[in-house]
């Protein structure tokens, strides 16, 4: 058997044009003369060419470092190279195989394909056809490590890790969603506008095994119940004034994957009959059609009021309430996790300021007393567009309480009337009417000219109690001439 003439002539640059990444190449064959042809075809193409003679010595070489690509012979001398194939699908499954053999048969390739091999090469070998192979099949790598790394880049947001809390309600839901993600439980999310249900509800899609498979998500406050119907289960021609065609749904989209249906206590009867019929069966008909279609679809759901009120005053399938009810993640407000706002905050500040370029070190006493006074009605999603917000206005090193939204400082100013100063406790009914009863008798006084009659019987109070109190409140005469 040859295995040089006018391929092996070439340089590897002649055979198939210029270099390819560098990659590590593990060839298995019991001929010396073919690792050799290898190494010296491969190592001219600018790859490490490992080689051996066994299958019991190609998975000794597997287990002790990775390799980009696994050239093997399917007749070895210590078994047959298909169950190496196997062992590296089993094992290895990213890793592309080339399989080779002198005793080509379609049998054997059939079979060699069938186990998963990237390429099935018939000696005698052409040093251009291996090095178009092995350059395919690293590149393939490559492809797929850039998917990895983008499909990381895109979950991150919406991992677990991005949830961001350390008080014991929120512990409870990380707990909760740990515990549920990688089953097929429906699961319901309630919790006010902006708390982060999208963002809980995004976290259990990546955590479970459908994380490969698309997350769709569908607001049924967003849309008319008919083309909520549509977008959900999708519509033969002509059950819409505006469709001139099929449309496929959302269901069919996410096949394999997540529906993630928001504000669900806004859908209508005739779409709560039809979710409790998909929890129940997997099975749906199109808008406008009678042919039963079967998806694998899990569903979550979501809402910011209370279900079981809408059950008890008919806006709300008991039915379908109890199906949904059984695994709840209940988020709290951020106005109950004051001791989570400087975490959100800093995380906030920490995306905004990479995105504007901005180095900004934190934030000032002041300004987190003025958040965690502040009620935060649009929760979370309120308080990432306050730390955006601060990110373009601050000048300083610090975001100030001067940076934050008027709003904020306002309520602030109200609530710190209500705190001691210098001590953080609440003040007495006593403590807090004093500073406005010291402002009215001042005022009452300038007003008539310091007259203490007049201003006694203005406040209808008699003088000797106008002046213990401006006594106590330290309200003195001016200076004469003044």
């Amino acid at each position: 058997m040859t295995h040089d003439g006018t391929a092996t002539s070439q340089t590897p640059e002649q055979a198939v044009g210029s270099k390819p990444r560098r990659g590590r190449v593990l060839a298995v064959d019991d001929e010396r003369s073919i690792l050799n042809l290898l190494s010296r075809w491969l190592g001219g193409d600018g790859h490490e060419v490992v080689g051996v003679g066994s299958a019991k010595e190609a998975t000794l070489e597997l287990e002790r470092s990775a390799f980009d690509v696994l050239i093997a012979d399917l007749i070895l001398r210590d078994g047959d190279g298909l169950d190496l194939l196997r062992a590296a699908r089993d094992r290895w499954p990213e890793m592309p195989v080339v399989a080779m053999s002198g005793y080509a048969t379609i049998d054997s390739a059939v079979e060699a394909m069938k186990l998963g091999a990237f390429e099935y090469l018939a000696k005698p070998l052409r040093l251009d056809q291996m090095l178009r192979v092995v350059r395919c099949a690293i590149d393939q790598q490559d492809l797929l490590r850039a998917r990895r790394s983008l499909r990381r880049a895109l979950d991150a947001p919406y991992s677990l890790d991005a949830i961001v809390g350390r008080t014991h309600q929120m512990r409870r839901v990380l707990d909760l969603v740990d515990a549920v993600a990688d089953s097929r439980a429906t699961v319901l999310i309630r919790g006010e506008r902006g708390a982060g249900k999208t963002l809980v509800a995004r976290a259990i899609h990546q955590r479970s095994g459908r994380h490969v498979r698309p997350f769709i998500e569908l607001s049924c406050a967003a849309l008319p119940q008919t083309l909520l119907e549509a977008e959900l289960l999708g519509s033969v021609k002509d059950t819409l004034h505006e469709a001139a065609t099929d449309r496929e749904g959302k269901l069919h989209v996410a096949d394999g994957g997540t529906v993630f249906l928001d504000e669900v206590s806004r859908a209508g009867p005739s779409l709560q009959a039809k979710l409790l019929r998909l929890l129940q069966e997997r099975q749906f008909e199109p808008q406008g059609s009678s042919r039963t279609q079967t998806v694998d679809v899990r569903l979550i759901l979501a809402t910011s009021v209370d279900l079981g009120q809408e059950v008890a005053e008919g806006r709300f399938d008991h039915d379908l309430y109890r199906r949904i009810n059984a695994i709840r993640v209940e988020l709290p407000p951020l106005r109950e996790r004051l001791t989570d706002i400087p975490l959100l905050a800093e995380h906030f500040l920490q995306k905004y300021a990479h995105q504007c370029g901005r180095r900004i070190a934190g934030f000032g006493e002041s300004a987190v007393q003025a958040m965690q006074r502040y009620p935060w009605p649009g929760n979370v999603r309120e308080l990432e567009s306050c730390i955006e917000r601060a990110v373009v206005v601050a000048r300083g090193a610090q975001v100030t309480r001067d940076d934050l939204p008027p709003a904020i400082i306002s309520a602030a100013e109200c609530d710190a009337a209500l705190f001691a100063p210098g001590s953080g406790r609440p003040l007495t009914l006593k403590e807090a009417l004093a500073e406005p009863e010291r402002r009215i008798i001042q005022a009452a006084l300038e007003a008539n000219g310091w007259n203490r009659q007049k201003t006694a019987a203005v406040l209808d109070v008699n003088r000797t109690t106008l002046y213990k109190k401006m006594k106590r409140y330290g309200v003195t005469d001016p200076p004469q001439g003044a």
